[in-house]
């Protein structure tokens, strides 16, 4: 039977496809928008059954064109968090999504999807109940609101609806195959590109209370990103919306020192430590942008009792020394 990945070419949903490929998956249909035609990079090495346009597929998808389908992962979305067209932000993110639920729920199809972890926003707490869930931008606004049709309808349902659908609020996600992110490409991907451009690394300086490079965030490798949605597509029996993240935040400098010392390893350098590197210039601090105060998020850290508990992954996630440094020399090896 098929499996439908949504934005198959893009960052997460490219690591999926190649992820089922290892798995002997091939009769995969891959969704996605190529008007930047450069994110095919990303399926060249993966095998696929079938390419369909976003604009095409729900309708296809609602018609049953596609005979019995085993699952979706749905990945699919506007990721840029200053996007300012909340019109475009809201059909694209939540009503494409809330029409793809309803035909998987109607077809009893498992529908695993991306939330964000943008629907935290100003809180300071990440545990995944209505209290806590305070957007700063139509993007978090977007994964919130499509978070609370599922809520209500597993509600409505008692809990049992007629097939599974499990959202991830994903925290800082770095690792291969996001190049064409741009600028919304990870911290890791754009130290690893400035240190080997200019032989430094620049951060943010102070802001709200944090010493410079000590804002932190819950970064997680795409590697475990896909072993938790395997983990979930596994078990079909168990829904809701889960923080997927490590549990464990790390300042932005841990980012820049991993980097840092994977490639001086490849040189035959010795490992540094954050003050020989600021000393050296190797790490650099700027003032933080004007435009960002007010509009950023100084501390993430996922709660990730729910995945634990109920969800039921146990598997220990990648450190950012672990994870960056595995994705640096994945980076090199391209």
């Amino acid at each position: 039977m098929t499996i439908i990945v949504t934005g198959a070419a893009g960052f997460i949903g490219a690591n999926l496809v190649k992820a089922l490929n290892e798995r002997g998956e091939t009769d995969i249909v891959a969704v996605d928008n190529l008007t930047r035609a450069d994110k095919f990079r990303n399926l060249v090495d993966c095998d696929i059954s079938d390419y369909l346009d976003k604009t095409d597929f729900v309708a296809r998808f609602q018609r049953r064109e596609f005979g019995r389908v085993r699952a979706i992962f749905h990945e699919g979305a506007c990721s840029d968090t200053m996007e300012t067209d909340g019109r475009y932000m809201m059909e694209n993110n939540f009503r494409y999504t809330r029409a793809l639920f309803e035909a998987c729920q109607a077809q009893t199809v498992p529908l695993l999807y991306a939330s964000s972890a943008a629907t935290y926003g100003a809180s300071e707490t990440f545990v995944e109940t209505r209290e806590y869930e305070k957007p700063l931008n139509v993007y978090g606004y977007s994964k919130f609101l499509f978070d609370q049709i599922v809520r209500r309808a597993m509600r409505d349902a008692g809990g049992k609806l007629p097939s599974q659908v499990a959202g991830f609020r994903y925290f800082n996600v770095y690792g291969a195959r996001e190049a064409h992110k741009g600028r919304m490409a990870s911290v890791a991907f754009h130290n690893f590109n400035e240190f080997r451009a200019n032989g430094r690394v620049k951060l943010f300086g102070e802001y709200n209370g944090y010493a410079a490079g000590t804002q932190s965030r819950d970064f997680v490798s795409v590697e475990d990103v896909v072993k938790v949605n395997l983990h979930f597509f596994d078990h079909p029996e168990r829904s809701g919306i889960f923080n997927l993240g490590t549990g464990r935040a790390q300042p932005f400098n841990d980012i820049a020192v991993a980097v840092i010392n994977t490639l001086r390893a490849q040189t035959g350098e010795v490992a540094l430590s954050l003050d020989d590197m600021v000393k050296q210039g190797l790490v650099e601090y700027i003032p933080f942008p004007d435009a960002l105060r007010g509009k950023y998020q100084c501390f993430t850290q996922a709660n990730i009792d729910h995945l634990r508990q109920v969800g039921g992954y146990q598997q220990p996630f990648y450190t950012v020394g672990e994870g960056v440094s595995r994705y640096v020399r994945w980076l090199l090896a391209q």
